[in-house]
């Protein structure tokens, strides 16, 4: 019976190709499922043998780490640059969005304090 190895909900394309190539590298058979139409299921990194399913969660953690520690290292390479993304930035790039989470937010709140106004009249 096959086991899930990897949900692909919010991985990254680049990510789901390394693990398909580790995989391959180490001869273990795999199938990836696709994402269903209707958002439920974003798919996923199955393997056919529940044999490979220890060696292939140890795999799949050195590779984690490998790649949180090159992630940490861009990262901080970028803020040492200068060229980290600040907050002065979303709000240059996109002022409209900024202003409309803006407005949400008072909306809302606003929306909370209207049952207090009203049981307190």
């Amino acid at each position: 019976m096959a086991k899930l190895l990897l949900n692909l909900r919010y991985v990254p394309e680049d990510e789901a190709a390394d693990v398909r190539d580790f995989l391959d590298a180490a001869g273990m058979e795999w199938y990836q499922t696709r994402p269903s139409p209707f958002g439920i299921s974003h798919g996923g990194i199955w393997l056919r043998n529940n044999e490979d399913f220890a060696e292939a969660k140890r795999l799949m953690a050195d590779y984690q780490r490998g790649r949180q520690a090159r992630a940490r290292e861009a990262r901080e390479r970028a803020e040492r640059e200068g060229t980290t993304e600040t907050f002065a930035d979303i709000a240059r790039a996109d002022p409209v969005r900024l202003v409309m989470i803006v407005l949400a937010i008072i909306f809302l709140i606003g929306l909370m304090a209207v049952p207090g106004y009203m049981l307190s009249r």
